[in-house]
């Protein structure tokens, strides 16, 4: 599977940390792809074949998917066959419940999809966090720590320490730097710095660059360091950066600024070593 060796030899490869999140939106998907299930699935794989040597990442949203039932389960698992072996499939299904139902949430993402990595919600503690570690040494659990979105201001920042750094602190009780990665937003640089204090073996993934506001160098500056990196996802500045025919190549484009910025730093990076 992607072990962090593979990940930090695609990041250097491609001089990129992007991950691209696959949120196939019906009402937003050009015309010409067509209706329905049928629609996402090309404009999907249209968007994998423009942008794949460019990402390190996909990240497939799975509720785009779940709400056809099965034709949307099969698509998704053809999407996911169509992204070529080197890249990282994250599952984004922010699963969290406990025991026994969350070993069959993690042979459903693991085996059944095939994904590498499964998003995960924490706060039911680490009865719902384990048993996606415990029978899947080879996969990458990725918790919900610093989410970008506004509603992050009702839990995650109260309590003394806040709430997401007890997530980050306590987690790494539970499994190593080699199964488990931080959801961090983008959105709040500061907090990247401090989440990169409590946990400076982990990768992060990183949402909330393009359509959410945050700053992609910002991003790189608080969260790169000497151990580990990022996987900064970016998804509808990309997905839709057309509505027409060219929407591949319009994604093509707006990949592209994302890696270039991203290169200057990996470079950088690499020069220091």
């Amino acid at each position: 599977m992607k072990n962090r060796d593979d990940i930090y030899a695609q990041i250097r490869a491609k001089e990129s940390c992007l991950c691209i999140g696959l949120d196939p939106d019906v009402e937003r998907i050009p015309s010409h792809c067509g209706e329905g299930v049928a629609a996402m699935e090309r404009f999907c794989m249209s968007i994998v074949e423009a942008t794949h040597d460019l990402a390190v990442a996909f990240k497939p949203n799975l509720a785009f998917f779940e709400q056809y039932g099965e034709s949307g389960w099969a698509a998704l698992r053809r999407i996911i066959a169509c992204i070529p072996e080197e890249c990282m499939v994250i599952a984004d299904a922010k699963r969290g419940d406990i025991g026994n139902t969350a070993r069959r949430y993690a042979k459903a993402m693991f085996d059944a999809l095939g994904a590498h990595a499964v998003t995960v919600a924490p706060y039911m503690g680490a009865d719902s966090v384990t048993p996606f570690m415990d029978g899947y040494p080879n996969h990458w659990t990725i918790l919900l720590a610093l989410t970008s979105n506004s509603g992050a201001e009702d839990f995650e920042f109260h309590g003394s320490p806040p709430l997401f750094e007890r997530v980050l602190t306590k987690s790494q009780e539970w499994g190593s730097p080699d199964q488990l990665m931080f959801v961090v937003g983008a959105t709040r640089p500061d907090s990247i710095a401090r989440s990169r204090q409590l946990a400076p073996e982990n990768f992060f993934l990183v949402p909330g660059v393009g359509a959410q506001g945050g700053n992609l160098q910002a991003v790189l500056d608080a969260g790169w360091n000497d151990q580990c990196g990022l996987l900064i996802n970016a998804s509808r500045s990309i997905l839709y950066a057309s509505d027409g025919a060219d929407f591949a190549s319009a994604a093509r484009t707006a990949a592209s600024s994302l890696q270039k910025e991203m290169a200057a730093t990996i470079r950088a990076k690499q020069g220091n070593e």
